[in-house]
C-alpha cells in the first residue's frame, strides 16, 4: 500500500515489515541510520553526492574512506559519517555508462549496500540515485533497478525497518514516483 504525501513531496509504501519512503531533498541532512554515498572505487570524496558528504560530515570521512578503500564496482563499505545527522555512510559504488554490464553493476551496488546495513544491524538507509550524475546513468533505468531491487530485498529476511530515496531535484523525485507506482 502506497500513500501519497505530495504537499511534502513525500511517498511511503509498506513492503513486508518495512517502510520505502520517496523524498526531495538533501540526503545528507537526513537523520537515518545510513546515507549512501555514489562512491567511485577509490573512495574518494570529490564532486555531487560525495562532495556535500564531505562539506557536510568533516574530514574524518575520507580519512576513514581511506582506509577501507579502493573498493570494485558494485560493492559498498561502510564508514562514520562524522558531522552529519546520519550514523554511518556507506559507499557504494555505482557504474559508469559505457563500461559495460551496467545494469548488474547497479543492482549489486544497490544490494550491497542493503546488505552492509543488515551487517552491521542498522534500522534505516537512505539511497540518493547511484550512477545518475557524472557517471551518466539514465536516472529512469536507475529507479527501476534500484526500487526492485530494495522492494526484493525487503520481500525477505532483514531488520531493515525503513528505507529512503532521496532525491534532490523534482525531475528524479517524479521518476522514482511513477516508476514505484508502477511496482
Amino acid at each position: 500500500m502506497c500513500l501519497g504525501l505530495f504537499e511534502r513531496v513525500k511517498m511511503q509504501c509498506k513492503i513486508n515489515e518495512s517502510i520505502l519512503e520517496l523524498v526531495q531533498g538533501d540526503i545528507t541532512e537526513l537523520d537515518t541510520d545510513a546515507i549512501v554515498n555514489a562512491a567511485n572505487a577509490q573512495l574518494v570524496l570529490g564532486g555531487g553526492v560525495a562532495g556535500a558528504i564531505r562539506r557536510k560530515g568533516g574530514p574524518e570521512i575520507q580519512a576513514h574512506c581511506n582506509k577501507v578503500g579502493p573498493i570494485r564496482v558494485g560493492e559498498a563499505a561502510i564508514t562514520t559519517a562524522g558531522k552529519l545527522k546520519a550514523k554511518h555512510v556507506i559507499h557504494a559504488v555505482g557504474p559508469r555508462m559505457g563500461e559495460g554490464a551496467e545494469d548488474e553493476k547497479l543492482k549489486n551496488a544497490t544490494l550491497n549496500s542493503l546488505r552492509v546495513a543488515d551487517e552491521n544491524e542498522l534500522e534505516s538507509i537512505a539511497f540518493c540515485a547511484i550512477s545518475t550524475g557524472i557517471f551518466g546513468y539514465p536516472i529512469d533505468r536507475c529507479a527501476k533497478i534500484m526500487l526492485k531491487n530494495t522492494i526484493d530485498y525487503l520481500n525477505g529476511r532483514t531488520n531493515i525497518k525503513k528505507v529512503v530515496f532521496c532525491l534532490y531535484d523534482r525531475p528524479a523525485y517524479d521518476v522514482f514516483v511513477k516508476q514505484l507506482a508502477e511496482k
